[in-house]
């Protein structure tokens, strides 16, 4: 049995992995101050894990926290463009200076691997598809800098140190337990509720703007793969995480006007600044070396994730 210790593990992807790997019969640690997880998450499995309230600016929490660990998912972050531009010294300290507390303990304390969560908006908006790994980085907001930044330290800290660390370049993420409340939040999370309320939703741009979702059974999946993968084929590495496939935001409304039986339109808003007009990603190199395949497609995810807003929605029997 191995331990891990996971960040942000009241997140909407931290959460899940503690699912994940709780229902294996693993170990598990985690870690989250509640600046964007939430404690309901975790709930009902909070007892069958070490939780710890604490920050990964806090660097003595951090040894504490990896002490005795085998694996660290790094999970926890400020995961939003929009909030970077508006605010970017706090991206920055959350995203890379908390990145490296997280390294430094891993280091000192012997952890066998650290996997963590990149983000495709590395890329940028180059008009390249699908994206590849090997592309120069081209990053517009604040956060896409901080988690290439980040980024960078992982692969850094394997040439310096031996600290063998993996990068998942998420994909547009999704899926149950996606905060729709936050202005910031995912878009597939917020048109959910909206739409099953009968609340109108807000597309920013025409609407034609592509992404690569990718249901968080991907993820999950990937980051435990990325776990026993040989050290050979993906320490010091980057991988995308995603479907290699692409879906507008008018077609991922018209899919979900059906399954929520939403009757009315969507309003369109200008572009927001730091926003990225396409995304498609290639998987070849995670199907490679870690032996990743996508095992919910989007049509599915987007059930799941529907269905699971509804239970949220219905109120509970007395």
């Amino acid at each position: 049995m191995a331990k891990y210790l996971i960040t942000g593990a009241a997140g909407f992807i931290g959460s899940s992995l503690v699912r994940a790997l709780l229902g294996r019969g693993e170990q598990v640690r985690g870690v989250d101050n509640f600046a964007t997880g939430k404690r309901e998450n975790l709930t009902e499995v909070l007892h069958q894990m070490d939780f710890r309230e604490a920050d990964i600016l806090d660097l003595d929490a951090m040894r504490s926290a990896c002490e005795g660990v085998d694996y660290v998912l790094h999970e926890a972050a400020i995961p939003s463009v929009p909030k970077s531009v508006i605010d970017p010294l706090g991206s920055n300290r959350a995203n890379v200076d908390g990145t490296v507390n997280v390294l430094v303990a891993a280091r000192d304390a012997k952890v066998k691997r650290v996997v963590y969560a990149a983000s495709s908006s590395a890329y940028g908006d180059t008009p390249t598809l699908p994206k590849q790994e090997a592309m120069p980085p081209n990053p517009i907001s604040p956060y896409a800098v901080a988690k290439l930044a980040s980024e960078f330290y992982m692969v850094s800290f394997y040439r310096c140190y031996g600290l063998e660390t993996v990068c998942l370049r998420y994909f547009n993420i999704f899926g149950p337990r996606q905060d729709p409340s936050s202005p910031y939040s995912g878009v597939l999370a917020k048109f959910s509720l909206q739409m099953l309320r009968g609340e109108q939703p807000t597309i920013f741009g025409d609407g034609e703007t592509s992404r690569d979702f990718t249901f968080i059974d991907n993820a999950v999946s990937a980051n435990l793969l990325a776990c026993s993968a040989p050290g050979a084929e993906c320490a010091g590495r980057v991988f995308n995480c995603a479907t290699g496939r692409r879906i507008t935001l008018n077609q991922t409304f018209d899919a979900m006007k059906e399954l929520t039986g939403y009757k009315g339109t969507v309003k369109y808003a200008p572009e927001r600044s730091g926003d990225i007009k396409h995304s498609l990603a290639d998987i070849s190199r995670a199907e490679k070396h870690i032996g990743y395949k996508v095992l919910v497609n989007f049509e599915e995810g987007l059930r799941r994730t529907v269905e699971w807003y509804k239970r949220q929605a219905q109120p509970v029997e007395a």
